[in-house]
């Protein structure tokens, strides 16, 4: 199987499989060795961007083989490039350049800060947003048989305007860590003004999957995850953040478990659903089983994953605003207001183990259907028993 999303929209293989294995041992390698050094203190100190140096450069390096692999399979074939490729690409770059910003050590904290965001923001509401833009793309076309036309109509309007808010949209980020007052209004305008493309992938999502309804639906699973992955996108995004994105707002919640809430949310619609709804896609051409066949577990997976997480995210925003009211407003001590929330870190964490349970559930499902069915079991013919 020599078929990614690129090599599938420019009907080729990828370039080097080889170095495509390459790239996820050194990424994993890396990504266990960090895991573990956490446990022995080795780190950078910085949250999300902790792993010391070395790990980082092999980061790096881990970006930059996949970025040469996808754009060798783009550009040796002569292919003319689709608008959903080449906003891959672009995504691909920009996560390959910002995530230097986060390797160098800046003794002043507020400096160390201004530019740890522009990894953390920039990746997860620039980069990341126009790679899960060309996924999405792909996606509806390959699930839905919508046209490409109708499909990429609007994506490159969408991409300029995450870009545009994102990036100045960074202000938000930089209301009180010392930075010129400035960001206060530059952040607000542009933060506020973030929710509008996530808006419009979403109107631009349900047009393709109320279009898909007058054809055959080739993979129900896949196309479930993805339509979820776009409100829960629009909810966490859209709706948590911009609740707490205006200064006159985030003075108050910045920093507490709302923030908390907004993460889970938006992370998990925007990036875990989407990553999970590509698998059900891609599976099914790996197998060669047929998308549509036994989906109890599957949705069972499903259904456990998804309330257990808007259990997390509403017992988080609860305790959020608990917090805001007794530490912020009545100017309780941190510690003291910690002991009001318990119950609510125990629903938590009672959703977190139904979440584990939906992990389980998942895996189990990704692992029976990965499993090759025969090619003749496929066409439905009786499959020959090898001598003994």
């Amino acid at each position: 199987m020599r078929r990614t999303e690129v090599a599938d929209e420019l009907d080729t293989d990828i370039y080097s499989v080889r170095l495509a294995r390459f790239q996820l041992w050194i990424l994993l390698t890396a990504g266990v060795t960090a895991i573990v050094g956490y446990l022995f203190h080795w780190s950078f100190g910085m949250p999300f961007l902790e792993q010391p140096i070395i790990i980082k450069l092999v980061i790096v390096i881990a970006a930059l083989i996949f970025l040469y692999n996808i754009a060798m399979t783009m550009f040796t074939n002569h292919h003319t490039l689709t608008r959903t490729t080449a906003t891959l690409m672009g995504g691909m770059v920009m996560l390959s350049v910002m995530f230097l910003f986060g390797i160098p050590f800046v003794p002043n904290l507020s400096t160390q800060y201004y530019w740890w965001w522009w990894v953390i923001h920039l990746w997860v509401e620039g980069a990341w947003e126009l790679i899960a833009a060309s996924l999405v793309a792909w996606s509806l076309i390959k699930l839905t048989g919508v046209s490409r036309k109708t499909v990429e109509g609007w994506v490159f309007a969408e991409v300029a305007l995450v870009l545009l808010t994102g990036i100045i949209g960074t202000g938000h980020h930089y209301y009180w860590i010392g930075t010129p007052h400035y960001w206060l209004v530059w952040g607000a305008i542009f933060s506020a003004a973030e929710p509008i493309p996530i808006v419009m992938m979403l109107v631009d999502a349900v047009r393709d999957l109320l279009k898909a309804r007058t054809l055959p639906i080739v993979n129900t699973l896949g196309l479930a995850w993805l339509g979820a992955s776009a409100f829960v996108h629009f909810m966490g995004a859209g709706v948590w953040g911009f609740g707490q994105t205006l200064p006159q707002i985030n003075r108050w919640t910045h920093g507490t478990q709302i923030t908390a809430s907004h993460g889970h949310f938006a992370f998990w619609g925007a990036y875990g659903m989407l990553a999970i709804a590509l698998m059900y896609a891609i599976l099914p051409e790996i197998s060669g089983r047929k998308p549509n066949g036994k989906q109890a577990l599957s949705f069972a997976a499903f259904m456990s994953l998804n309330f257990s997480m808007i259990f997390m995210v509403m017992a988080l925003l609860i305790a959020g605003i608990v917090q805001v009211y007794l530490q912020r407003v009545m100017g309780m001590d941190f510690l003291e207001v910690q002991s009001h929330l318990r119950i609510w870190f125990e629903v938590r964490l009672v959703a977190g183990c139904l979440f584990t349970v939906g992990c389980g559930l998942l895996l189990w499902d990704l692992f029976r259907l990965a499993a090759r069915q025969p090619a003749a079991a496929v066409a439905g013919e009786p499959v020959p028993v090898p001598a003994i």
